[in-house]
């Protein structure tokens, strides 16, 4: 006599509905997460875990396993791997907090020649002066766990991002007035053309001064493009400086006659 086989209720609400829809079609995701969303996907519409395992190429008690860690930890934690026993950490967490420290400083303040850190001169500088510091945890230091460290604070400290820093205080109040010379302009366009013919057209004559211009010479001629060889003027990146120029201009309107 067979056995009755085994079903277990499986109970997926809709938004994780969506999400595992989401990361079974994921490019990006890892293929684990992937994986195991599709085995809950396909148990939702076929509870056999056999049947999954056939359409999914995987063991039935790896199904089997995945869906009853659903059940009891939640449908999304059953998608990442349990936390596995191993041996205590060595670098404790108040060294691996002064090596964050250390990352968010620029070498060059501590007297290397470079300007940002490299992980492995990082590294080389905590097993070389982590004990002083009283780390001494630190005194085998590799260049991976270095990465791994910066890693789970976000801290990225060979690259450099650029920003603008706002110096000028009154920022906000310039920046509405001429928001809002912009705005008058387009009213006074939209008034000008409606009392005038759809032929007639509109100007707006907008100017301003144009101090500290470099005067630049090449010092070599350019070179002309030539079919099949180069498809633009070709220009020596090296130039002459001579010195500054401002240009200002005095607009006097005519009368509409």
């Amino acid at each position: 006599m067979t056995a009755k086989r085994r079903m277990l209720a499986l109970v997926i609400s809709s938004e994780d509905l969506l999400r595992l829809q989401a990361i079974a079609r994921s490019r990006t995701e890892p293929a684990s997460r992937v994986e195991r969303a599709r085995m809950l996907l396909a148990y939702r519409d076929d509870a056999s875990f056999f049947a999954v395992g056939r359409a999914l190429s995987v063991h039935h008690q790896t199904v089997q396993r995945c869906v009853e860690r659903a059940i009891a930890d939640g449908v999304m934690a059953a998608l990442d791997d349990r936390p596995r026993p191993g041996k205590e950490p060595t670098i404790t967490a108040e060294a691996r907090a002064w090596l964050v420290d250390l990352a968010c400083h620029k070498a060059k303040e501590l007297g290397y020649p470079h300007e940002l850190w490299t992980t492995a001169l990082l590294a080389s500088h905590a097993r070389e002066h982590g004990r002083a510091a009283g780390h001494s945890c630190l005194a085998k230091l590799a260049q991976g766990t270095v990465c791994k460290i910066l890693d789970r604070q976000a801290v990225k400290a060979h690259k450099v991002r650029y920003y603008l820093e706002r110096r000028d205080p009154e920022f906000e109040q310039k920046m509405a007035e001429v928001l809002c010379v912009y705005r008058e302009v387009a009213i006074l366009k939209e008034a000008a053309a409606a009392q005038k013919a759809p032929d007639e057209p509109v100007a707006v004559v907008s100017y301003d001064e144009k101090p500290g211009i470099q005067a630049i010479a090449t010092t070599a001629p350019d070179l002309p493009p030539k079919p099949g060889v180069y498809p633009s003027f070709a220009r020596d990146y090296e130039y002459k400086r001579h010195g500054t120029l401002s240009l200002l201009a005095g607009i006097e309107v005519a009368p509409v006659v």
